[in-house]
């Protein structure tokens, strides 16, 4: 019934309308790029009615460059990591555990971290990971350039020391107590520059090729340091039309599918079993701040009061999803304030009242920017249109390419508004709200407020932990307060897996761990 009445209500707001806008990793197997997995461990044996391999469908395809340290899309960040990994790697649980180090110890005054790094690992090329590798990784991301994203936490390293090949000891200017979770940024080989298109990393699994708009291939690497990943073979299959995601499914060319719609799920049949998560991101409607006449808090307020966020979720996602208010999701635990979550109730008449006071008594038009390889937010736009159309706003959906997306509206910041997830890199509050800084070179949507700035700055130089979680709290407060954007929820993850396959773990950011993916038999 919501399905239909979903359907009912576009088609009464869109007649007439044009939218036009949303393995093995044996020795003798050598990928792209020439590299070898130094092992020869035996890899898990097939069951006899199928090879030990599937195929992931993905809605887009991965950054023009796979390099860990330039990565700016979500998708891209999802699939490597499986390939890459860093001193630390998070867990399913949310905790922080040593990866590409064995152990580490941490000073008095909480200013020098010493790592060791574990004893025998090696990348995927074959090559011994030194602690002049970790130096040279995170000296990267601390200076950025030449497409290297800068990490902003890098900032506070004074110094990093090697006392051996395998211990490095990082010295900070001040005391952070989230400079860990900055350590899953991936340790790359310092005297390999193929990570542009072969990539080379410790993970669970290698890469072995990439066909542009088609796939991305990688194999199990039997030298990985830990549990070893079940299957031997995962080939990523782009699917940017959703149209032909069931299809690709139903027919068996693909085995796995994440971020589905529960219209999608309804659709696929007795073939698979459905894992429900989070996708740990913060769906919003991103308003462009510096844009008229988003650049009025009056209006930004009065689109946050018209907009039904309870009805979104109930006619586009069958309930599905969880209601946030600020740009933090709940499995951040607590640095996320439920208390704004209804902040702004939906009021029809205080909407209009702001409009009016803003200039705008008779509405406005705005175009809403989708990329048109994720239906999850193409639906979402498409009944935010219909609940503007009460408080005089006319909105068209404007569908563009996942490319388009990031170079227009990502990196170009020419866009009005836009409906998108953002995601965590890393599991810190830190990770999700410095990209609205006013200075911040991912702030996509413009904002600038000087007293989030300083919510901001009390919060990454809090001496305690208590000190810090209450001046994200207010930041986040600050974004909501001033209607920064339209925010709406962090979606339900419908993960469609072909029975006989198990082994699906969900994380509090946003990734697919591929390693525990084995066949039941």
């Amino acid at each position: 019934m919501k399905r239909k009445l979903l359907a009912v209500l576009l088609l009464l707001g869109l007649l007439g309308a044009v939218l036009c806008g949303c393995g093995d990793g044996s020795a003798d197997k050598t990928p792209e790029g020439g590299q070898t997995s130094g092992s020869t461990e035996p890899a898990a044996q097939p069951a006899a009615d199928h090879p030990n391999e599937i195929t992931v469908g993905i809605a887009q395809d991965l950054d023009e460059s796979l390099d860990p340290h330039k990565a700016v899309a979500a998708g891209t960040k999802e699939v490597m990591f499986n390939v890459f990994e860093g001193l630390m790697k998070p867990t399913p649980e949310g905790d922080l555990i040593p990866a590409v180090a064995e152990k580490y110890e941490i000073s008095d005054d909480q200013l020098t971290y010493t790592f060791t790094i574990r004893d025998g690992i090696t990348f995927h090329n074959g090559e011994p990971v030194t602690a002049e590798d970790v130096g040279a990784s995170l000296a990267r991301c601390k200076n950025g350039g030449d497409g290297i994203l800068e990490v902003e936490a890098f900032s506070n390293i004074r110094s990093m020391e090697t006392a051996d090949s395998r211990v490095i000891s990082i010295t900070l200017e001040e005391p952070d107590s989230e400079f860990l979770s900055y350590l899953t940024t991936a340790i790359l080989p310092a005297d390999y520059d193929g990570q542009d298109t072969a990539p080379v990393g410790t993970g669970p699994f290698r890469f072995v090729s990439r066909a542009a708009q088609d796939n991305i291939v990688l194999e199990r690497f039997a030298g990985y340091w830990g549990e070893p990943a079940y299957l031997d073979k995962v080939t990523y299959k782009i699917i940017e039309n959703a149209d032909s995601i069931l299809m690709s499914l139903q027919s068996g060319a693909v085995d796995l599918f994440a971020h589905l719609t529960s219209t999608q799920v309804a659709q696929l049949g007795d073939d698979f079993n459905i894992e429900e998560g989070t996708m740990n991101l913060v769906q919003a409607m991103y308003l462009n701040n510096a844009e008229k006449p988003f650049d009025d808090v009056r209006v930004r307020q009065a689109l946050c009061y018209a907009v039904d966020r309870q009805q979104i979720l109930d006619l586009a996602f069958d309930g599905y999803g969880s209601l946030i208010g600020s740009s933090m999701y709940p499995a951040f635990g607590k640095y996320f304030d439920d208390s704004l979550t209804n902040h702004y109730p939906h009021d029809v008449e205080k909407a209009r009242a702001l409009l009016a006071d803003a200039g705008y008594p008779d509405g406005f038009a705005m175009t809403i920017t989708v990329p048109s390889n994720y239906q999850p937010h193409i639906d979402t736009a498409q009944v935010i249109v219909e609940q503007l159309k009460e408080v005089g706003v006319a909105a068209e959906i404007q569908l563009v390419e996942w490319g388009t997306w990031l170079s227009d509206v990502y990196a170009g910041r020419q866009f009005q508004a836009t409906v998108v997830g953002v995601d965590a890199s890393t599991m810190t509050a830190r990770a999700l709200l410095e990209r609205f800084t006013s200075t911040a070179g991912n702030n996509f949507i413009n904002y600038s407020s000087a007293e989030y700035d300083a919510f901001f700055q009390e919060a990454v130089s809090a001496a305690d932990d208590a000190a810090q979680t209450a001046a994200y709290k207010r930041a986040e407060a600050n974004l909501t307060e001033n209607a920064a954007n339209v925010y709406i929820q962090d979606l339900a993850d419908l993960v469609a897996v072909r029975k006989g396959l198990t082994g699906v773990r969900f994380y509090p950011i946003y990734v697919l761990d591929l390693s525990g993916i084995r066949y039941a038999d």
